[in-house]
């Protein structure tokens, strides 16, 4: 798979990848800049779903997807999470990665190291650990008898919303999953119950570039492994 810079910004997410909103610009750069961006997080219409589209005031700025400089030594084709930053990064070619904003486990994300997508669904069906039963009991109310047992099928009202990306180290699952949620203002937070969770529009995108067998990293602290991030790479 091409993950250099040019074939990105030939590509459908790359038309705003590399946009940014504005700091001490004009006022017609700003609203070039926003128009991107709502174009962007607009509506989905034609998926299994509607998606609605995103209202950008309500997410930090800084969450918002873009190309930026990244410092690795990762291949590209890699997904790198920093969840102490809350960032997700797709490297590409060049020193250059696609940044995407996600939210993390109330507790900061307490898994680290690598693993590979072995996995891809969606509209993901959802079912949650027994320990999660354990500590909300309620939440059996919500679920179904689906072919995996007691679950919540894919949908609107799924948690794991529109897309998701299954971790596995070798032969074992490690129970963590990078997927899309309903609830795009919690990004760049610790709001979940330990998954990775991304705008549906950019878990959508990120989805659509990353093939089962796609190592992932997820970095025990901003000095681990891969990254500096000099933001905002232009088109």
């Amino acid at each position: 798979m091409d993950l250099s810079r040019r074939t990105f910004l030939l590509g459908a997410t790359a038309a705003a990848a590399g946009a940014s909103l504005p700091s001490s610009r004009t006022i017609a750069q700003s609203l070039r800049d926003m128009s991107v961006y709502q174009r962007m997080y607009g509506p989905i219409d034609d998926d299994l779903y509607p998606i609605p589209g995103i209202e950008l005031s309500r997410v930090n700025p800084a969450f918002l997807r873009r190309v930026v400089q990244y410092e690795t030594t990762e291949a590209p084709g890699t997904i790198v999470v920093d969840p102490r930053s809350r960032y997700l990064y797709l490297v590409m070619r060049d020193g250059m990665a696609v940044r995407y904003g996600v939210g993390v486990g109330r507790s900061g994300f307490g898994w680290s190291g690598a693993a590979t997508i072995k996995n891809k669904q969606e509209w993901p069906d959802w079912y949650p650990p027994k320990e999660m039963f354990a500590r909300q009991p309620e939440l059996m109310e919500q679920m179904g008898e689906l072919p995996g047992g007691a679950g919540m099928p894919g949908g609107p009202g799924n948690p794991l919303g529109a897309r998701a990306l299954y971790l596995w180290q070798g032969n074992k699952d490690t129970l963590y999953r990078i997927h899309g949620t309903f609830e795009p203002w919690t990004i760049g937070t610790n709001v979940s119950s330990g998954c990775i969770r991304m705008i549906n529009q950019d878990v959508i995108d990120l989805y659509n570039h990353t093939p089962n067998g796609t190592k992932v990293v997820v970095l025990s602290s901003p000095s681990s492994r891969g990254r500096r991030d000099r933001t905002a790479a232009r088109i």
